[in-house]
């Protein structure tokens, strides 16, 4: 399959460490990254959107007894 070029935003951090990494791990994350999109834009039968999943997690910790109270304590705890 022929590479084809893509611009991307990304936080300037981000930007600067690819940037230092050598050639090679570029190639390496650039195949991730590319896994990555295909993942997410390509899939069967369609993904869930983040709002549907983070819903579904949340209704699945209420069920289990979490309250928001219990949850900021863990949060606050880690």
């Amino acid at each position: 399959m022929a590479n084809a070029p893509l611009t991307i935003q990304v936080s300037e951090e981000a930007a600067r460490a690819f940037a230092q990494v050598s050639p090679e791990d570029q190639r390496e994350i650039q195949l991730l990254l590319d896994l990555r999109l295909r993942d997410l834009t390509i899939s069967t039968p369609p993904r869930k959107s983040l709002q549907a999943v983070m819903d579904e997690i949340g209704k699945n910790a209420a069920v289990r007894g979490l309250t928001p109270g219990g949850l900021e304590s863990l949060l606050n705890d880690g």
